[in-house]
């Protein structure tokens, strides 16, 4: 089972913290949605987990070695990252975007093996943009684009997925059909960690929330007793009501103070 250990996590930018002492143990199964307020320090948070910034103090370990000794082809084999905004710089097709994510995996010499266009095939089919395969990648819109570069980020079957707000600019049917695929990638055994906004979403289909405000880790346990009134009252500085937390129908609702 895939094991990702935060041991008290500092990034310090401009002589503030930005991630204030962050611990955490995350493995297999879950899928933790990363809370918090705009500037909490989600983003940094999740490029330290990837690997992709080194934290000023602490360490990253993977099944209990330091991300840092991992080359970068074995990194990227275990885990996919989902950067926020993604953008398509070049007009490559949308079938030639999502097989970039086999990158680490392909062979040295010669084409896209059989198995692999097959993955990609199946990839575009899950995020229901069959259709648009031989379309050029910059003529997507931005819901398109999002649902093409979380399946390049899967199509590699990784053991893990960072995903910094992967939901954004998808529509009500897509943003569910996304939220269900990294519960059902978790429910298969995989680790997921993603940043939310949809509290609702987040109530219904995450397995564990982890609560970043000031940079500072202020709650982390399972969705069902941990998201409460009391700590989006914290957070987001809203009066809020949760029903049925942890459970397919919850919902969360909130006014502004």
């Amino acid at each position: 089972m895939t094991r990702l250990t935060a041991e008290a996590l500092i990034v310090t930018r401009g002589g503030r913290p930005i991630v204030d002492g962050v611990s955490a143990r995350l493995t297999g199964g879950m899928f933790v949605a990363l809370l918090g307020p705009n500037g909490a320090g989600k983003s940094t948070l999740l490029h330290c987990l990837a690997g992709l910034m080194r934290p000023d103090v602490g360490r990253v370990l993977l099944d209990d070695s330091d991300l840092k000794t991992y080359d970068l082809r074995s990194l990227a084999r275990r885990r996919a990252f989902l950067p926020q905004s993604p953008r398509a710089e070049w007009p490559i097709s949308v079938e030639r975007l999502v097989a970039l994510g086999l990158t680490p995996q392909l062979p040295a010499f010669g084409g896209l093996p059989v198995a692999m266009a097959a993955r990609v095939t199946e990839m575009l089919a899950q995020v229901d943009l069959l259709d648009r395969r031989d379309q050029p990648a910059t003529t997507l819109s931005g819901g398109e684009l999002g649902r093409a570069m979380l399946a390049r980020a899967l199509v590699g079957d990784p053991d893990m997925l960072l995903a910094d707000e992967p939901l954004t600019g998808l529509d009500p049917r897509h943003a569910i059909d996304g939220i269900v695929r990294l519960r059902g990638l978790a429910d298969a055994g995989k680790l997921v960690v993603a940043s939310v906004h949809d509290l609702t979403l987040a109530a219904r289909f995450a397995t564990h929330i982890a609560m970043i405000c000031d940079g500072q880790l202020i709650a982390f346990g399972e969705t069902a007793t941990t998201l409460s009134s009391a700590l989006l009252s914290r957070a987001f500085a809203v009066d809020a009501c949760i029903s049925g937390a942890g459970t397919p129908i919850a919902v969360v609702d909130f006014v502004a103070r």
